[in-house]
């Protein structure tokens, strides 16, 4: 994985006003989704459209210190909380692109609640900005019919952190986030890669079951951890545990009291996985007799590496899904460019590696 995002804010923008808008923003994407599956040459070479709007015939060249994208209105989505492990760092990417292109940004909060997530996206539609850069916790049924009315109304619309791949094949719009089933599974042969963890062994997976299209990524732990012999516990996840992660102590350590054999647990963010110190605490069990592992970094999951209560993860880079949705739907309304798909799944953190992020992690960017 990378050790550190591979171009900083002024390299990134220097390309797009030096190597030309759409060039640079190939470049600049390639190098930032380390690890990631390239985005499609469509996506990153669209031509500007043949009849090309009075805004775009009169915009400046995108270059650093320029506030090129000043006439344009974005509502952006963060996801949860302002404060919580991971929408703080959404939310920091979010707002170093709008400090680097002058975007007018409204900031959505929801708590991680797909129903609240969905009436403000009806808001936000109502509102007429340019673009909508949204969160698919709420999945593609409910999120269909306010594509549509997103379409008809001249909104464009990007998609981060959950894919909604039927909203975006009928209505369009791209996705910045990581491949969830694919990120998933590759956790799990991680862990067991890692931890010898064999047939018969019993682990605890942590996911939002009852979330369609949400579950994807910890349901393909579940699933290959399946595949290869262990007894997998599924336990459903609730919001508000984003907000308030010391709220799952009861639900884990009931899950522990009835099957005490537990060898590892799969958090379902960043959020309860930097809690694991406290959830071992009050499990009474000592760094390293359960093995913990889960997705995203932050400076408390850091830490419980640091302490030996945290084992592995899978991160997922955060700010990125902060900084490009905003800038693609500013480049798709400014110069025509087309909807980018970038996989911002980077690679694993584990005990052995930590050290390399662990400076972005207490910044705010990992």
């Amino acid at each position: 994985m990378s050790e550190k995002f591979g171009l900083n804010r002024r390299e990134f923008m220097r390309l797009l006003g030096t190597a030309g808008v759409s060039a640079g923003l190939a470049t600049a994407a390639s190098a930032c989704a380390t690890n990631s599956q390239p985005a499609p040459a469509a996506a990153t070479q669209a031509a500007a459209p043949a009849a090309p709007t009075a805004a775009q015939q009169a915009a400046p060249a995108a270059q650093a210190g320029n506030k090129w994208a000043s006439s344009i209105k974005i509502r952006f989505f963060a996801g949860g909380d302002a404060g919580d492990a991971f929408a703080s760092i959404v939310y920091k990417g979010a707002q170093a692109v709008t400090a680097d292109i002058g975007a007018a940004v409204e900031y959505v909060f929801s708590g991680w609640q797909p129903e609240k997530m969905t009436s403000q996206l009806r808001d936000a539609i109502a509102a007429k900005p340019d673009g909508i850069a949204m969160m698919g916790h709420a999945g593609d049924d409910a999120i269909m019919p306010l594509a549509e009315a997103a379409a008809k109304a001249g909104i464009l619309m990007m998609y981060q952190n959950v894919d909604v791949p039927k909203v975006r094949a009928k209505f369009g719009g791209g996705y910045v986030g990581s491949d969830l089933t694919p990120q998933g599974r590759a956790l799990g042969a991680e862990a067991i890669r890692q931890f010898g963890l064999k047939k018969g062994d019993k682990a605890i997976v942590f996911g939002a079951w009852d979330q369609p299209g949400r579950y994807l990524r910890e349901e393909g732990t579940a699933k290959y951890l399946e595949e290869q012999g262990l007894v997998v516990n599924r336990i459903t996840g609730k919001p508000e545990w984003a907000s308030d992660p010391n709220l799952l102590i009861p639900s884990l350590s009931a899950a522990v009291l009835k099957d005490p054999e537990t060898k590892m647990v799969v958090y379902s963010g960043g959020q309860q996985l930097g809690a694991v110190p406290a959830y071992m605490d009050a499990i009474k069990k000592k760094a390293g007799e359960i093995i913990n592992i889960g997705f995203d970094t932050s400076p408390a999951v850091i830490d419980g590496f640091k302490k030996g209560f945290v084992q592995l993860t899978s991160d997922q880079q955060p700010f990125l899904q902060g900084y490009m949705p905003i800038l693609n739907l500013a480049l798709s309304k400014m110069y025509g460019l087309g909807a980018l798909n970038i996989d911002t799944g980077a690679g694993f953190v584990d005990a052995k590696n930590y050290q390399s992020v662990a400076d972005w992690a207490t910044k705010g960017y990992r």
